[in-house]
């Protein structure tokens, strides 16, 4: 009431109120928002790629949602919950018949991580797989290994079982253990291995650059995943990162995924830990 009243005796002040209100109503409806999940190795460069283009276009809002993996990505892709979904992995089975538009943008190094504080910095294929059998336990200075797993559907975990049929199958001896830890995200997983004294694990380069995550990062087979202060396409284990939409996005939609493609955008890419495509 003591507003009305105030409004009723100083008309020209509610002119003003009224105006201001109008302006920022449209203003809010008349902003544009594209809305983005997917796989959590993703999210980092996508928020640096989403503030660049904020910038060149100041009428949209790029929303990058917290992780919600591959499969998560595709279902609200095709549900209408997000307009541009993250893939870590290609489409498989019934996925490929939801007739989804996919377009790979980047490839990152898959790098194997430990606690900050194990002095080890190269490790071979086989000594992976003898830790994931459980014929390896210890590190050198007599610490407990203590793998943080992935579920076998999870595009990293992937990545790893495709090294080799018998790295695959040390995942599964390893998986099958009754007090194996699974960690259901990326970012829960470098956040595990923080804080784990011994902890071994696997992720992406591009993540651990983006989060500045304090893991130890190691050479694999003797290849550093960085060279001279890029990605060093010599390593050899690479995942594809890709962008999922409907078969006809919105324009504002093709407008990023053109920007992603963009000489702009693939700079952005290749200074966060990726290979641009």
């Amino acid at each position: 009431m003591m507003l009305k009243a105030f409004l009723k005796k100083y008309p020209k002040v509610a002119f003003l109120f009224l105006l201001m209100v109008a302006i920022l109503h449209s203003h809010v409806y008349a902003e544009e928002v594209i809305r983005i999940g997917g796989a959590g190795s993703t999210l980092g460069s996508m928020k640096l790629l989403a503030a660049a283009f904020e910038k060149k276009h100041p009428g949209t809002k790029v929303v990058v949602l917290s992780s919600i993996g591959s499969i998560g990505g595709i279902a609200a892709v095709s549900k209408g919950g997000v307009d541009i979904g993250l893939l870590g992995r290609p489409l498989e089975g019934k996925e490929r018949r939801l007739g989804l538009s996919v377009i790979e943008y980047a490839r990152t190094p898959l790098v194997f991580i430990t606690w900050k504080d194990i002095n080890v910095s190269n490790l071979s294929t086989q000594e992976i797989i003898k830790i994931l059998r459980g014929e390896t336990t210890t590190w050198p200075n007599g610490e407990r290994i203590r793998l943080i797993l992935r579920q076998p559907t999870e595009s990293n975990a992937i990545s790893v079982r495709e090294i080799s049929p018998e790295m695959s199958k040390a995942m599964d001896i390893a998986m099958s253990r009754p007090w194996r830890v699974i960690a259901l995200t990326d970012q829960e997983t470098t956040s595990m291995v923080e804080k784990t004294p011994g902890a071994f694990s696997f992720c992406s380069l591009a993540q651990l650059i983006f989060e500045k995550r304090k893991v130890h990062a190691l050479s694999y087979n003797g290849i550093n995943p960085v060279s001279e202060n890029s990605v060093n396409d010599h390593y050899p284990i690479f995942k594809t990162h890709a962008m999922l939409t409907k078969p006809k996005p919105s324009v504002k939609v093709k407008q990023f995924i053109d920007f992603v493609k963009s000489p702009e955008g693939k700079k952005i890419l290749e200074e966060s830990g990726n290979s641009a495509i």
